[in-house]
Protein backbone atom coordinates (compact mmCIF):
# COMPACT_ATOMS: atom_id res chain seq x y z
CA UNK A 1 0.00 0.00 0.00
CA UNK A 2 1.29 3.46 -0.84
CA UNK A 3 2.29 5.53 2.22
CA UNK A 4 3.58 9.08 2.61
CA UNK A 5 7.35 9.41 2.70
CA UNK A 6 7.75 11.42 5.92
CA UNK A 7 11.20 11.58 7.53
CA UNK A 8 11.11 12.13 11.31
CA UNK A 9 14.81 13.05 11.31
CA UNK A 10 14.09 15.97 8.99
CA UNK A 11 11.45 17.14 11.40
CA UNK A 12 13.85 16.94 14.34
CA UNK A 13 16.43 18.97 12.41
CA UNK A 14 13.98 21.65 11.27
CA UNK A 15 14.81 25.02 12.85
CA UNK A 16 11.46 26.70 12.23
CA UNK A 17 8.68 24.06 12.37
CA UNK A 18 7.10 26.39 9.81
CA UNK A 19 4.60 23.78 8.64
CA UNK A 20 2.54 24.52 11.77
CA UNK A 21 3.88 27.80 13.16
CA UNK A 22 2.95 29.58 9.91
CA UNK A 23 -0.51 28.02 9.71
CA UNK A 24 -3.10 30.75 9.13
CA UNK A 25 -5.81 28.82 10.97
CA UNK A 26 -4.02 27.43 14.04
CA UNK A 27 -1.98 29.37 16.59
CA UNK A 28 0.97 27.14 17.46
CA UNK A 29 4.40 28.06 18.84
CA UNK A 30 7.58 26.34 17.69
CA UNK A 31 7.89 23.97 20.65
CA UNK A 32 4.26 22.84 20.42
CA UNK A 33 4.53 22.53 16.63
CA UNK A 34 7.43 20.08 16.83
CA UNK A 35 5.76 18.10 19.59
CA UNK A 36 2.50 17.75 17.67
CA UNK A 37 3.98 16.94 14.25
CA UNK A 38 6.17 14.26 15.87
CA UNK A 39 3.12 12.77 17.57
CA UNK A 40 1.39 12.64 14.20
CA UNK A 41 4.45 11.06 12.57
CA UNK A 42 4.55 8.37 15.26
CA UNK A 43 0.91 7.50 14.74
CA UNK A 44 -0.43 9.27 17.83
CA UNK A 45 -3.46 11.53 18.09
CA UNK A 46 -3.01 15.31 18.05
CA UNK A 47 -5.31 18.32 18.24
CA UNK A 48 -3.93 19.28 14.81
CA UNK A 49 -5.78 16.33 13.29
CA UNK A 50 -9.04 17.62 14.75
CA UNK A 51 -8.53 21.31 13.87
CA UNK A 52 -6.88 21.16 10.41
CA UNK A 53 -9.03 22.97 7.81
CA UNK A 54 -7.25 21.21 4.88
CA UNK A 55 -5.93 24.40 3.25
CA UNK A 56 -2.77 22.61 1.95
CA UNK A 57 -0.50 25.51 3.01
CA UNK A 58 1.76 23.46 5.30
CA UNK A 59 2.99 21.59 2.21
CA UNK A 60 4.44 24.86 0.94
CA UNK A 61 5.58 26.16 4.33
CA UNK A 62 7.62 23.06 5.23
CA UNK A 63 11.28 23.94 4.48
CA UNK A 64 12.27 20.25 4.55
CA UNK A 65 10.03 18.99 1.72
CA UNK A 66 8.57 16.53 4.22
CA UNK A 67 4.89 16.42 3.15
CA UNK A 68 3.21 17.29 6.47
CA UNK A 69 -0.23 17.80 4.93
CA UNK A 70 -0.32 14.41 3.24
CA UNK A 71 0.72 12.86 6.56
CA UNK A 72 -2.00 14.75 8.46
CA UNK A 73 -4.67 13.52 6.05
CA UNK A 74 -3.48 9.92 6.35
CA UNK A 75 -3.67 10.13 10.14
CA UNK A 76 -7.11 11.76 10.05
CA UNK A 77 -8.35 8.76 8.11
CA UNK A 78 -6.54 6.29 10.36
CA UNK A 79 -8.14 7.84 13.48
CA UNK A 80 -11.50 8.18 11.72
CA UNK A 81 -11.51 11.97 12.12
CA UNK A 82 -13.25 13.17 8.96
CA UNK A 83 -13.26 16.97 8.51
CA UNK A 84 -16.58 16.79 6.66
CA UNK A 85 -19.92 15.24 7.69
CA UNK A 86 -19.94 11.54 6.83
CA UNK A 87 -22.98 11.69 4.48
CA UNK A 88 -21.22 14.42 2.50
CA UNK A 89 -18.08 12.30 2.27
CA UNK A 90 -20.01 9.25 1.06
CA UNK A 91 -21.77 11.33 -1.57
CA UNK A 92 -18.52 12.90 -2.79
CA UNK A 93 -16.65 9.57 -2.92
CA UNK A 94 -19.48 7.92 -4.87
CA UNK A 95 -19.70 10.87 -7.25
CA UNK A 96 -16.12 10.65 -8.48
CA UNK A 97 -15.88 6.92 -9.22
CA UNK A 98 -13.88 6.34 -12.42
CA UNK A 99 -14.23 3.41 -14.82
CA UNK A 100 -18.00 3.03 -14.73
CA UNK A 101 -17.60 2.50 -18.44
CA UNK A 102 -14.61 1.99 -20.71
CA UNK A 103 -13.22 5.25 -22.12
CA UNK A 104 -12.51 5.47 -25.83
CA UNK A 105 -8.75 5.75 -26.13
CA UNK A 106 -7.28 7.55 -29.12
CA UNK A 107 -3.50 7.58 -29.40
CA UNK A 108 -2.44 11.21 -29.76
CA UNK A 109 1.38 11.19 -29.82
CA UNK A 110 1.23 14.89 -29.03
CA UNK A 111 0.19 17.24 -26.22
CA UNK A 112 -3.14 16.70 -24.49
CA UNK A 113 -5.06 19.07 -22.25
CA UNK A 114 -6.60 17.21 -19.32
CA UNK A 115 -9.81 18.96 -18.24
CA UNK A 116 -10.33 16.21 -15.62
CA UNK A 117 -13.85 16.60 -14.19
CA UNK A 118 -14.52 20.01 -15.74
CA UNK A 119 -15.99 19.22 -19.15
CA UNK A 120 -18.66 21.86 -18.48
CA UNK A 121 -15.90 24.49 -18.77
CA UNK A 122 -14.96 23.59 -22.33
CA UNK A 123 -16.16 27.08 -23.30
CA UNK A 124 -12.91 28.37 -21.83
CA UNK A 125 -10.87 26.20 -24.19
CA UNK A 126 -11.19 27.91 -27.55
CA UNK A 127 -9.37 30.30 -29.85
CA UNK A 128 -5.75 30.53 -30.93
CA UNK A 129 -4.35 29.63 -27.52
CA UNK A 130 -5.58 26.07 -27.89
CA UNK A 131 -4.99 25.35 -31.56
CA UNK A 132 -3.52 21.88 -32.13
CA UNK A 133 -4.32 20.65 -28.61
CA UNK A 134 -6.29 17.46 -28.00
CA UNK A 135 -8.59 17.72 -25.00
CA UNK A 136 -9.40 14.78 -22.71
CA UNK A 137 -12.12 14.96 -20.07
CA UNK A 138 -15.16 13.14 -18.78
CA UNK A 139 -17.66 12.49 -21.56
CA UNK A 140 -20.64 14.31 -20.09
CA UNK A 141 -22.02 11.17 -18.44
CA UNK A 142 -19.95 11.70 -15.30
CA UNK A 143 -17.38 9.11 -16.31
CA UNK A 144 -14.42 10.35 -14.27
CA UNK A 145 -11.67 8.57 -16.19
CA UNK A 146 -9.33 11.59 -16.03
CA UNK A 147 -10.21 13.05 -12.62
CA UNK A 148 -7.10 12.96 -10.41
CA UNK A 149 -9.16 12.38 -7.21
CA UNK A 150 -6.93 14.59 -5.07
CA UNK A 151 -9.89 16.61 -3.80
CA UNK A 152 -10.48 13.72 -1.37
CA UNK A 153 -7.65 15.14 0.73
CA UNK A 154 -10.29 17.63 1.89
CA UNK A 155 -12.34 14.63 3.07
CA UNK A 156 -9.49 12.73 4.78
CA UNK A 157 -9.80 9.88 2.31
CA UNK A 158 -6.26 9.19 1.11
CA UNK A 159 -7.21 5.55 0.59
CA UNK A 160 -9.67 6.51 -2.15
CA UNK A 161 -6.98 8.45 -4.01
CA UNK A 162 -4.45 5.62 -3.76
CA UNK A 163 -6.98 3.05 -4.91
CA UNK A 164 -8.13 4.96 -8.00
CA UNK A 165 -5.18 7.06 -9.10
CA UNK A 166 -2.95 4.35 -10.67
CA UNK A 167 -5.79 3.35 -13.03
CA UNK A 168 -6.40 6.97 -14.01
CA UNK A 169 -2.70 7.45 -14.75
CA UNK A 170 -2.79 4.30 -16.90
CA UNK A 171 -5.81 5.61 -18.84
CA UNK A 172 -4.05 8.91 -19.57
CA UNK A 173 -0.86 7.11 -20.57
CA UNK A 174 -2.72 4.99 -23.13
CA UNK A 175 -3.25 8.16 -25.21
CA UNK A 176 0.56 8.21 -25.59
CA UNK A 177 0.81 11.97 -24.98
CA UNK A 178 4.08 13.84 -25.35
CA UNK A 179 2.95 16.04 -22.46
CA UNK A 180 -0.17 16.34 -20.30
CA UNK A 181 -1.29 19.92 -19.70
CA UNK A 182 -3.21 20.01 -16.42
CA UNK A 183 -6.15 22.44 -16.45
CA UNK A 184 -6.40 22.38 -12.65
CA UNK A 185 -3.56 23.01 -10.20
CA UNK A 186 -4.74 19.99 -8.24
CA UNK A 187 -4.08 17.63 -11.16
CA UNK A 188 -0.62 19.06 -11.68
CA UNK A 189 0.08 18.79 -7.94
CA UNK A 190 -1.13 15.19 -8.01
CA UNK A 191 1.44 14.12 -10.59
CA UNK A 192 4.39 16.25 -9.45
CA UNK A 193 3.96 16.30 -5.65
CA UNK A 194 1.51 13.70 -4.33
CA UNK A 195 2.55 10.79 -6.53
CA UNK A 196 6.28 11.10 -5.72
CA UNK A 197 5.43 11.47 -2.02
CA UNK A 198 3.64 8.10 -1.89
CA UNK A 199 5.63 6.23 -4.56
CA UNK A 200 3.15 6.20 -7.46
CA UNK A 201 4.92 6.27 -10.82
CA UNK A 202 3.90 8.88 -13.40
CA UNK A 203 5.02 7.83 -16.90
CA UNK A 204 4.08 11.08 -18.69
CA UNK A 205 5.27 14.70 -18.50
CA UNK A 206 2.82 16.97 -16.64
CA UNK A 207 2.68 20.64 -17.64
CA UNK A 208 1.10 23.31 -15.46
CA UNK A 209 -1.77 25.13 -17.20
CA UNK A 210 -0.22 28.52 -16.51
CA UNK A 211 3.11 27.44 -17.98
CA UNK A 212 1.21 26.40 -21.11
CA UNK A 213 -0.69 29.71 -21.26
CA UNK A 214 2.52 31.70 -20.80
CA UNK A 215 4.19 29.70 -23.55
CA UNK A 216 1.31 30.30 -25.95
CA UNK A 217 1.11 34.00 -25.10
CA UNK A 218 4.83 34.29 -25.80
CA UNK A 219 4.33 32.65 -29.20
CA UNK A 220 1.51 35.13 -29.92
CA UNK A 221 3.32 38.12 -28.44
CA UNK A 222 3.02 40.22 -31.59
CA UNK A 223 -0.77 40.11 -31.35
CA UNK A 224 -1.01 41.21 -27.70
CA UNK A 225 -2.65 44.50 -26.83
CA UNK A 226 -2.33 45.41 -23.13
CA UNK A 227 -5.57 44.82 -21.24
CA UNK A 228 -4.79 47.71 -18.83
CA UNK A 229 -6.94 46.51 -15.93
CA UNK A 230 -6.12 46.30 -12.24
CA UNK A 231 -6.11 42.68 -11.20
CA UNK A 232 -6.18 40.60 -8.02
CA UNK A 233 -5.41 36.88 -8.15
CA UNK A 234 -7.23 34.25 -6.11
CA UNK A 235 -4.60 31.63 -5.41
CA UNK A 236 -6.21 28.19 -4.93
CA UNK A 237 -5.19 25.89 -2.10
CA UNK A 238 -3.88 23.27 -4.55
CA UNK A 239 -1.35 25.81 -5.88
CA UNK A 240 0.51 25.14 -2.62
CA UNK A 241 1.59 21.81 -4.13
CA UNK A 242 3.47 23.52 -6.99
CA UNK A 243 4.93 26.78 -5.61
CA UNK A 244 7.69 26.65 -8.24
CA UNK A 245 5.03 27.37 -10.90
CA UNK A 246 3.38 30.27 -9.06
CA UNK A 247 5.66 32.80 -10.81
CA UNK A 248 3.73 32.21 -14.03
CA UNK A 249 0.86 34.24 -12.55
CA UNK A 250 2.95 37.42 -12.61
CA UNK A 251 4.62 36.38 -15.87
CA UNK A 252 1.23 36.15 -17.58
CA UNK A 253 0.00 39.41 -16.09
CA UNK A 254 3.14 41.10 -17.38
CA UNK A 255 2.69 39.77 -20.91
CA UNK A 256 -1.01 40.62 -20.92
CA UNK A 257 -0.40 44.18 -19.75
CA UNK A 258 -2.42 43.75 -16.55
CA UNK A 259 -1.61 45.70 -13.40
CA UNK A 260 -1.44 43.46 -10.33
CA UNK A 261 -2.63 45.41 -7.29
CA UNK A 262 -0.65 45.36 -4.06
CA UNK A 263 -2.45 43.23 -1.48
CA UNK A 264 -1.85 41.70 1.92
CA UNK A 265 -3.16 38.23 1.10
CA UNK A 266 -0.99 37.15 -1.81
CA UNK A 267 1.61 34.51 -2.64
CA UNK A 268 2.54 32.46 0.47
CA UNK A 269 0.21 34.62 2.56
CA UNK A 270 -2.77 33.98 0.27
CA UNK A 271 -6.12 33.03 1.77
CA UNK A 272 -7.94 30.05 0.30
CA UNK A 273 -11.52 30.48 -0.93
CA UNK A 274 -12.71 28.73 2.28
CA UNK A 275 -15.08 26.53 0.28
CA UNK A 276 -13.80 23.41 2.01
CA UNK A 277 -14.16 25.05 5.42
CA UNK A 278 -17.83 25.90 4.77
CA UNK A 279 -18.78 22.25 4.60
CA UNK A 280 -16.82 21.04 7.61
CA UNK A 281 -18.62 19.48 10.53
CA UNK A 282 -16.99 21.37 13.41
CA UNK A 283 -18.99 24.11 15.16
CA UNK A 284 -18.67 27.57 13.66
CA UNK A 285 -17.25 26.42 10.32
CA UNK A 286 -19.67 28.46 8.23
CA UNK A 287 -19.02 31.58 10.27
CA UNK A 288 -15.28 31.02 10.06
CA UNK A 289 -15.43 30.55 6.30
CA UNK A 290 -17.51 33.70 5.89
CA UNK A 291 -14.97 35.70 7.90
CA UNK A 292 -12.09 34.46 5.73
CA UNK A 293 -13.98 35.24 2.54
CA UNK A 294 -14.96 38.71 3.75
CA UNK A 295 -11.37 39.50 4.74
CA UNK A 296 -10.11 38.26 1.36
CA UNK A 297 -12.60 40.21 -0.76
CA UNK A 298 -12.20 43.34 1.36
CA UNK A 299 -8.45 43.17 0.72
CA UNK A 300 -9.05 43.02 -3.06
CA UNK A 301 -11.44 45.95 -2.97
CA UNK A 302 -9.18 48.07 -0.76
CA UNK A 303 -6.31 47.47 -3.20
CA UNK A 304 -8.41 48.82 -6.08
CA UNK A 305 -8.85 45.58 -8.06
CA UNK A 306 -11.19 45.79 -11.04
CA UNK A 307 -10.90 42.10 -11.92
CA UNK A 308 -10.30 38.98 -9.84
CA UNK A 309 -8.52 36.22 -11.75
CA UNK A 310 -9.28 32.57 -11.01
CA UNK A 311 -8.15 29.20 -12.28
CA UNK A 312 -9.82 26.81 -9.82
CA UNK A 313 -13.53 26.31 -10.69
CA UNK A 314 -14.36 25.75 -7.02
CA UNK A 315 -12.78 29.09 -6.07
CA UNK A 316 -14.68 30.76 -8.92
CA UNK A 317 -17.95 29.25 -7.75
CA UNK A 318 -17.33 30.16 -4.11
CA UNK A 319 -15.82 33.64 -4.38
CA UNK A 320 -17.01 34.77 -7.82
CA UNK A 321 -20.41 36.05 -6.64
CA UNK A 322 -18.82 37.73 -3.61
CA UNK A 323 -16.27 39.71 -5.62
CA UNK A 324 -18.95 40.58 -8.20
CA UNK A 325 -21.10 42.04 -5.42
CA UNK A 326 -18.21 44.39 -4.67
CA UNK A 327 -17.95 45.55 -8.27
CA UNK A 328 -14.96 43.33 -9.08
CA UNK A 329 -15.35 41.21 -12.20
CA UNK A 330 -14.52 37.50 -11.75
CA UNK A 331 -12.57 36.05 -14.68
CA UNK A 332 -10.69 32.87 -15.52
CA UNK A 333 -6.99 33.21 -16.37
CA UNK A 334 -7.50 31.70 -19.82
CA UNK A 335 -10.10 34.38 -20.64
CA UNK A 336 -7.65 37.09 -19.61
CA UNK A 337 -5.12 35.60 -22.02
CA UNK A 338 -7.68 35.50 -24.81
CA UNK A 339 -8.60 39.11 -24.13
CA UNK A 340 -4.94 40.09 -24.44
CA UNK A 341 -4.71 38.62 -27.96
CA UNK A 342 -7.88 40.35 -29.11
CA UNK A 343 -10.40 37.57 -28.56
CA UNK A 344 -13.43 38.64 -26.56
CA UNK A 345 -14.49 36.02 -23.99
CA UNK A 346 -18.15 35.38 -23.25
CA UNK A 347 -19.62 37.98 -20.92
CA UNK A 348 -16.85 40.51 -21.44
CA UNK A 349 -17.89 44.03 -22.43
Amino acid sequence: MYTVNFDIEKCLCCETQACLTRCQHLEIDKETAQKEILKIARGEDSFVLHDCVTCYACEEYCPMGNHPFYLIVERQEAFNLPPMPRPLIRRAVNLGVPFRGKPEIEEVHGPVLNMAAFSELMGLIQGRLFEGITVISNDGRKMFHYFCQLMYLHYARSSVIKERLPGIIDTISRHKPTEVICFHDECYGTYTSYCPSVGIEVPFKPIHFYEFLYRRLTELKDTIRPVNVKIAYQRPCSSRLSPDKHHFVQDIFGLAGAVCVEREYVDENALCCAGAIQGQRRAGSRRRAAEIQKKNVKDMKKAGAQVCIFNCPACFQTLGPLVANEGIKPMHMSDLCRLAIGEKPMGWR
